[in-house]
């Protein structure tokens, strides 16, 4: 089994620590989801696994022909390769047979006649013969489809940064390693491309370390999550879902054995006020007990905060935004058609569906940031709009965070009427008073994201347009923002592929699905998905019939299937308690997993190897199962 093993791991930046005596193992088959706030140190953990920033201190033990695989926030790309190169740059050998069958190819098809072509076709060819290469290219082939990178010959530097991000992700997956990273996998990518990598992760045979905001996906992909929380990774079985119970049953639990101490301390700082003394060796013993009490109550338990956000926006009228007949095109991609789009005060609108297919270049168009070729936009007089873009607007690298804030006011009045100085609104945002005079370049990317959300909502707009503001978002504050739109008194308009976001701000949506096709639809984003899926089956079952009612039946065709037999319902009844007792030997496991010592990493191991060999059974007999219970009546 190959296994990582990382050991008090330890790294500081300035006067914060990051993490402190970090101890985990990742096994082969492991599905780890890591979360934390924006600047807890999520990537820096990362860099330190990746090898590409060490740690102070600590260790990552592996075996010598363990293999990572990273994906970066901003994949690093040389600019003046090709897509092709960049994809296959540095994977195993398998790969580069393929890329230069791949380059043969291109290059044959546009001169079929040069015979020095040909022969370097042939000889690509015999190679991947040789090297049973043809597998790893109709993988390989798989991974681009579904990515949607389609020319391969486009160099990197004409990119934009979300299809970086694609080509980035594709040449992770493709290396297949032992330990793949993801930091925000999700971000630029639409809903099927999403689902896609849900299901191509879940049989990956190499262990994943994924941080992602996407809530839905973590519960689809993680089966473990760890969270780094003020410089301690703390663990958790399961998924989001799973994690969030844990962890307030944990803060709980912390809390209450505080305020023990607390008790504990008191009681007993009355007892040496009294003048105890060390005449015995149990009146010592207490008071050195004394002496350690003071010191628990010192450290209290660090909670997160949540991010809070009770800004006032201005009145606005009834008359907000509307579309009349507008055509637009950007180069000779047509976005809108004779469109029309009415949004009234308080509308809570989504728009999703294809990358390239127009969704940014709307709030452009409704931002009065991108004319339209034909066609009216109205706007109405009182709206106010603030619009979070994907990217940050320019920020000096040397100017500081309160002067960044000073440009929009010193003070804002939030709903109650109450003014709120900057210094007040930044720690509310989780920027502690220390950081205030903090130069932006110090920040992380996920923190300057948060400072410019504050800078638009300290404008006090009632029209929020936001693209992808799910990107690089910690979940905390995206679970306060989800909050705050919910009691926003405006008009909130946004472009998302997070599904969970989504469903939680929008109930109206607009799906781009290319060349100037928008569909509508009233509702949750996950009923429409459902919707559109119900749909295609419904197709695939009619085209399946028509076909079958075309073709010629067949004599003394055996009967459907319709109930089981005796032995097969022996065989039902018995799977169900094998597959029970399989479910409680796992949970057995599992408790003395959590009872072993961090640091016996031979019984850890060997635990959880006995745990992935009971998931083996117990899945083929659930398929057995699932395929007999369909005849049960």
């Amino acid at each position: 089994m190959q296994t990582l093993r990382v050991e008090h791991l330890t790294k500081t930046y300035g006067e914060k620590t990051l993490f402190k005596d970090a101890n985990f193992i990742i096994n082969e088959h492991d599905r780890i989801g890591l979360i934390g706030t924006n600047g807890s140190g999520k990537t820096t953990l990362l860099n330190a696994i990746a090898g590409i920033d060490p740690a102070d201190s600590g260790e990552l033990v592996m075996p010598n022909d363990y293999r990572i695989g990273y994906l970066k926030q901003t994949p690093d790309l040389d600019e003046t390769k090709t897509i092709m190169d960049a994809v296959f740059d540095g994977a195993a050998p398998v790969f580069q047979t393929i890329r230069q069958y791949e380059d043969a190819v291109a290059k044959y098809a546009e001169h079929p006649e040069d015979e020095k072509l040909q022969r370097r076709y042939d000889q690509a060819e015999k190679k991947m013969n040789q090297e049973d290469a043809w597998n790893a290219d109709s993988e390989v082939k798989t991974i681009l489809t579904q990515l949607q990178i389609k020319d391969l010959n486009q160099k990197i530097g004409t990119l934009s940064g979300g299809q970086k991000k694609r080509v980035g992700l594709a040449q992770v997956l493709i290396q297949a390693p032992d330990l793949l990273i993801l930091d925000e996998p999700t971000n630029h990518l639409d809903f099927d491309s999403i689902s896609w990598l849900e299901k191509y992760l879940a049989s990956y045979k190499g262990a994943l370390l994924v941080v992602t905001h996407d809530r839905y996906f973590l519960d689809q992909v993680a089966t473990q999550i760890m969270e780094l929380s003020f410089g301690t990774l703390y663990a958790y079985e399961g998924n989001y879902e799973d994690y969030v119970r844990q962890k307030a049953e944990r803060v709980e639990r912390e809390l209450v054995q505080e305020h023990k101490t607390q008790q504990l301390y008191k009681k007993e700082l009355a007892w040496m006020r009294t003048g105890a003394k060390a005449r015995t060796t149990k009146q010592q013993a207490r008071i050195n007990h004394f002496n350690e009490l003071q010191k628990s109550v010192d450290h209290k338990v660090q909670v997160d905060q949540d991010v809070q956000i009770n800004l006032g926006s201005k009145r606005l009228g009834k008359k907000v935004l509307e579309l009349k007949d507008a055509s637009a095109k950007l180069g000779s991609h047509q976005i809108i058609k004779d469109f029309n789009m009415m949004i009234n005060a308080g509308d809570r609108i989504g728009i999703t569906g294809l990358n390239g297919a127009g969704k940014s270049s709307l709030l452009n168009i409704l931002a009065n940031k991108i004319p339209l070729d034909h066609g009216e936009l109205i706007t109405g007089e009182t709206v106010r709009i603030a619009y979070y873009q994907q990217q940050t607007e320019p920020i000096p690298d040397d100017k500081r965070m309160i002067n960044y804030l000073n440009e929009v006011g010193q003070s804002v009045v939030n709903k109650d009427g109450e003014r709120i100085s900057t210094t007040q609104l930044l720690e509310q945002f989780l920027f502690p008073r220390f950081m205030h005079g903090t130069l932006i370049r110090k920040l992380s990317g996920g923190e300057k994201r948060r400072l410019y959300l504050l800078k638009l909502l300290m404008q006090q707009p009632n029209v929020l347009l936001l693209d992808e503001p799910t990107n690089d978002l910690d979940i905390g504050t995206l679970t306060v923002l989800e909050d705050y739109l919910d009691n926003f008194d405006g008009t909130v308009i946004t472009v998302s592929h997070d599904r969970y976001f989504l469903d939680k701000v929008a109930d109206q949506l607009y799906i781009f699905e290319g060349n100037a096709k928008i569909d509508r639809y009233s509702g949750k984003f996950t009923d429409y998905l459902a919707n559109v899926q119900s749909s295609s089956k419904k197709k695939a079952v009619k085209a399946s019939k028509k076909n079958d009612e075309a073709q010629p039946k067949k004599a003394n065709a055996p009967k459907e299937k319709t109930k089981l037999t005796y032995a097969e319902r022996l065989e039902y009844e018995k799977l169900e308690k094998e597959i029970n007792a399989l479910d409680e030997k796992r949970s057995e496991l599992q408790r003395e997993m959590e009872n072993t010592p961090g640091t016996d990493y031979t019984k850890l191991g060997d635990l959880q190897r006995e745990i992935d060999e009971l998931d083996e059974k117990s899945m083929a007999k659930m398929e057995r199962w699932e395929e007999l219970a369909q005849y049960i009546d």
